[in-house]
């Protein structure tokens, strides 16, 4: 009596298993460290937070030039109509950055794990507040 066996022959199964090493040394660099990039992102988004708020309010002063501004319940003090550097970071809401005052008109916003920073620089007279480049070594 012959018995038919029925299964994956020996050779087919290390042709499958070379295959998938190839693909995945193709695809493991793509994948392999995304935390470097989902820092800078979420610096990037801080900073583009940082903007709009002092866009807004600055757009808050010019149109009602008030001495006690407050935006969603958030107090701030104006330096020459934007926000001061003391309070740029509450009123963006960053909750989870490290700020550092690192002087009276310089502050520094730096990511939770730290790698990524920008500064803010509030503004001075005939001028706009100073952002810089987010900046990640």
């Amino acid at each position: 009596m012959n018995k038919q066996q029925s299964g994956f022959t020996l050779i087919e199964l290390v042709m499958v298993i070379v295959i998938l090493g190839i693909l995945s040394a193709f695809a493991l660099p793509k994948f392999a460290d995304l935390s470097g990039d989902a820092e800078r992102a979420a610096t990037e988004g801080a900073l583009g937070a940082v903007k709009s708020a002092a866009g807004i309010a600055h757009a808050a002063f010019l149109a009602g030039g008030s001495t006690d501004p407050s935006i969603e319940n958030v107090t701030y003090n104006l330096v020459e109509g934007y926000p001061s550097s003391e309070d740029i970071d509450v009123l963006a809401n960053l909750d989870g950055f490290g700020v550092v005052d690192t002087s009276a008109t310089l502050v520094t916003i730096s990511s939770s794990g730290g790698n990524c920073s920008f500064t803010y620089t509030e503004a001075q007279p005939g001028a706009a507040p100073i952002y810089s480049a987010v900046v990640c070594p």
